[in-house]
């Protein structure tokens, strides 16, 4: 499986890091080896002395697809869940401001923490979905995918031009604004529609 993520989703977040709002999905990828699952511990790198979190809504590919249309794209994911993508802020602004690309800052081992996946049928309408972030009981992010640039039907409508979705694959689907830097000993809770899904420690 791979893990694909989408950046400067929401306007908010663009701006709170002065990025320019997109024109079209921003991509990058993780490797598997950057999941991290059953709500166990992330422990801080020795490499990073500002790591930050992301929380995003995350779709889980249900069967393999190419060219895939918008209109069908929904058929291709029948399960979402919780994601925190870890990042490596000092590392990606020094690769930033040289033009380097993102992958040291983004793609490290357990980068990619991701919640239990439940039905999305679940839910009445994934175009409306609240969320939020909880860390030591204070809730620092909070988000709905009504506010997304790039829906999660396009967003697979446009990878698939360039990557061939499989199952198992799993996207990120971008995070809202409130971002901030990691510490040990934080209990970090996500809900999606009022569902817990993450709760776990940082080390």
């Amino acid at each position: 499986m791979k893990i694909i993520a989408i950046g400067r989703n929401y306007a908010a977040h663009a701006k709170e890091l002065n990025n320019p709002i997109p024109g079209k999905p921003v991509i990058f990828l993780k490797p598997d080896t950057a999941l991290l699952k059953d709500n166990k511990p992330f422990y801080i790198p020795d490499f990073s002395n500002n790591i930050h979190f992301e929380l995003e809504v995350v779709l889980k590919i249900s069967k393999e697809g190419k060219h895939i249309a918008e209109k069908f794209a929904s058929k291709y994911y029948q399960e979402i869940g919780l994601g925190i993508d870890f990042t490596a802020r000092d590392i990606q602004t020094e690769h930033k401001e040289k033009g380097l690309p993102w992958e040291l800052a983004k793609a490290f081992d357990n980068s990619a923490a991701v919640s239990s996946f439940v039905p999305k049928e679940g839910f009445s309408d994934l175009r409306n979905l609240d969320f939020e972030l909880k860390i030591n009981d204070q809730i620092r992010q909070q988000g709905n995918t009504s506010l997304m640039l790039f829906s999660c039907d396009y967003i697979i409508h446009f990878i698939s031009k360039y990557i061939t979705l499989k199952k198992g694959d799993l996207i990120f689907t971008g995070t809202p604004e409130g971002v901030g830097q990691v510490h040990t000993c934080d209990r970090l809770q996500g809900n999606l529609a009022g569902r817990e899904l993450l709760n776990f420690e940082i080390k």
